[in-house]
């Protein structure tokens, strides 16, 4: 199973719900990654989407307090939602490597985002890790 595919998915069901908001998120989820055919990780997919989706509030809080020149509405939502996953990785997914989870958002943000996006999202990505691994250097 590609975690690679699994985190386009996720961004892309997230990007979806946030655009369509009221939409059945279920549907949606459901939609998306059969769309994919058995080459995403299910498991990891269902962990980042419900994990964002619940803690999206926390996370946005985050974003804010690493990028305080930068209104979270500012942010465009793709941006967003990428460093959504990210933070939500770094703080709840210990399988995965912190750098792992920066590497991987700063290729979907170029693939996905605007010519800045993955500076952009290199850098908030940098003072949360900051935050959550002090002991890190």
């Amino acid at each position: 199973m590609n975690r690679h595919l699994s985190r386009l998915v996720a961004m892309q069901t997230l990007y979806e719900i946030d655009f369509r908001s009221g939409s059945d998120v279920a549907e949606i989820k459901n939609r998306n990654i059969h769309e994919f055919d058995g080459n995403v990780d299910e498991e990891f997919y269902n962990f980042v989407v419900d994990g964002v989706l619940k803690n999206q509030t926390e996370l946005d809080k985050i974003i804010s307090a690493s990028a305080p020149e930068w209104p979270i509405d500012q942010i465009t939502p793709i941006d967003r939602i990428i460093l959504e996953i990210a933070i939500y990785e770094l703080k709840y997914e210990k399988d995965v490597p912190p750098k792992v989870a920066i590497d991987e958002s700063i290729e979907l943000a170029k693939q996905f985002g605007a010519d800045n996006s993955s500076k952009f999202i290199n850098g908030v990505l940098g003072t949360v890790y900051k935050t959550l691994y002090p002991e890190q250097k």
